[in-house]
């Protein structure tokens, strides 16, 4: 991934709140919340912009057709948002590591 387009991506997730930003020799990047209070949906947002369920265009569409595909998508992108939003960056995350004993 090329490093300028690593670098746009940070700064909308810093824009957005998910990330901080820290400058300087120990700077870097951190999330600004919790995993359990970031959403997927937030990070694909705030990447690349708000979901929209409108058809792209309607030249040569009926009217009626237009209406009724809109409609469809809406449903369809609500119903997106809504389990975008209840996944957790937190689920996203493998186990932990088990620290073994040693006996």
């Amino acid at each position: 991934m090329p490093e300028r387009f690593l670098l746009q991506i940070l700064r909308s997730l810093v824009t957005h709140g998910i990330l901080s930003s820290t400058r300087g020799v120990d700077g870097g990047y951190a999330l600004e919340r919790t995993v359990d209070e970031v959403s997927l949906l937030e990070v694909i947002e705030a990447i690349d912009g708000p979901m929209s369920g409108e058809p792209s265009s309607a030249k040569g569409m009926p009217e009626e057709t237009h209406r009724r595909l809109a409609d469809v998508l809406n449903e369809v992108t609500a119903t997106t948002r809504r389990e975008l939003s209840a996944i957790k960056l937190s689920q996203l995350m493998p186990p932990p590591a088990r620290m073994q004993s040693a006996d």
